[in-house]
């Protein structure tokens, strides 16, 4: 197993600081400058805010629960930041504000919660239905910052009075407790998972809950205005800025932003077993078309083609998994999978075959469609991480496609046997196929009752 690199220790230099100031309150520098306040905290929130954002989109696309979890965690940071930011004398108020004054540290506690929350090993049903119920778990958090920020600013109790640093230490104190228990959970959870994905991100979030935690603590002790207040601001500016730095360099290396998350996924969704139906299209006679044709006609062709090809393969709920050349490869999950593919394969024959029409001389496309159990997960190629699925179904979909003429939708039998009563089937020949020591029973695809 990887071991924790040594420079990991330098995360602990902030609250090796914090202790010594507070122990000499002379060192404890004074440095009262609202507008620095106002705009470092405002950087902080929409930092976290994008991060929060970005996570919460690939949480939605791959359905990853651990990923929903850490974009709560650091949107619910982001949330409270605002209403801190808000507590700088003369933005929004005159004076001092109880809630917007300990806003920051209900924020850094609730991310606290979130944070342990992603580091547990979720059931795969919990995991699906937290996917499911996200939009759900979206508006209960800022809900709670909206109600917030109503009783901090109408004064309601317990925020009607302001509170000096003195007041607030105990309670927070206890909440720093709690806070620091789960920060210290998921740092110890993510330890471990970077020793298995020995990779940036991982280390990223690690020594980010790290910071945070050193951070909840300098909320409930620090000094307002003195060099240690202001050392968790910075604290938490250096944890975010960690995640986006290691992000960032997986998309440079990677080329997209698809799978920058993905060494922080669950492990089923890095991979996991799933009834589906898979379509593959390309274009017949595409190499001897591109072999009499210039360059810039071909990639007219395919600039004409893909665009319109693409929404009508996703309109079914087709996920667009792979393009190559000029074959496309599409993934249909869940409910009445094998009737949806097969919808797609002849709405998208039919909208194909127009624009071929209109340009006498192109190619046109061919489709097969197979179903059955496949992998579908994360391939790491060096250079190249993609999510895709893999197996012998996707094999034999590639397969039926190739078997198929110009303009047709050749479908397996276990596609067909999950297609509408009344479907429009032709059977063909038992095709003999690569890969298959028996020949292979396939249809035809001409048309499904409306």
């Amino acid at each position: 197993m990887k071991r924790l690199p040594g420079r990991t220790f330098l995360a602990l230099l902030p609250l090796a600081g914090l202790i010594l100031l507070l122990a000499q309150p002379s060192l404890d520098l004074t440095w009262e400058n609202h507008p620095a306040h106002f705009w470092l905290v405002v950087l902080v929130g929409a930092l976290s805010f994008a991060l929060g954002f970005l996570l919460a989109e690939a949480a939605a696309r791959r359905e990853d629960a651990r990923l929903l979890l850490i974009a709560l965690a650091f949107l619910a940071t982001s949330g409270y930041l605002v209403l801190h930011a808000l507590a700088t004398p003369g933005v929004l108020l005159a004076g001092k504000n109880a809630g917007f004054q300990i806003a920051s540290a209900i924020g850094l506690f609730e991310a606290g919660l979130f944070a342990a929350a992603s580091a547990i090993r979720l059931h795969p049903e919990t995991s699906a239905l937290l996917i499911r119920y996200r939009a759900v778990l979206y508006v209960l958090l800022a809900t709670h910052m909206a109600a917030w920020a109503v009783v901090s600013l109408t004064t309601l109790p317990p925020l009607d009075n302001p509170v000096t640093p003195e007041d607030a230490r105990g309670p927070l104190a206890a909440v720093a407790i709690v806070g620091l228990v789960a920060y210290g959970f998921s740092s110890w959870r993510y330890a471990a998972l970077y020793r298995s994905r020995p990779r940036p991100l991982p280390l990223a979030i690690l020594l980010a809950l790290i910071l945070l935690a050193e951070a909840m603590i300098a909320v409930a002790f620090a000094r307002n205005w003195r060099t240690t207040w202001w050392e968790w601001h910075l604290l938490m500016l250096v944890a975010f800025g960690l995640v986006a730095l290691a992000a960032r360099r997986e998309w440079r290396l990677e080329g997209s932003s698809a799978e920058i998350f993905s060494d922080i996924y669950e492990e089923q969704t890095r991979g996991h077993l799933e009834e589906v139906s898979v379509l593959f299209a390309d274009l017949q006679g595409y190499t001897a078309f591109s072999e009499r044709t210039s360059e810039h006609e071909v990639k007219g062709m395919l600039d004409t083609y893909f665009p319109a090809a693409a929404p009508v393969l996703q309109a079914h709920g087709g996920e667009l998994y792979n393009t190559i050349g000029d074959a496309l490869m599409v993934v249909f999950r869940g409910p009445d999978h094998q009737a949806r593919a097969g919808r797609t394969g002849l709405d998208f024959q039919e909208a194909m075959t127009r624009i071929a029409d209109d340009h006498p001389g192109w190619p046109r496309f061919r489709a097969g469609v197979n179903s059955g159990e496949a992998v579908l997960g994360v391939v790491d190629a060096p250079g190249k991480r993609g999510y895709t699925a893999t197996g012998d179904t996707v094999n034999l979909a590639s397969r039926l496609e190739g078997q198929a003429r110009a303009g047709e939708v050749v479908v397996s039998d276990s596609t067909c046997a999950g297609l509408p009563s009344g479907a429009d089937v032709e059977e063909l020949e038992p095709l003999s196929v690569k890969g298959k020591t028996a020949p292979v029973r396939a249809f035809v695809l001409r048309g499904l009752d409306a």
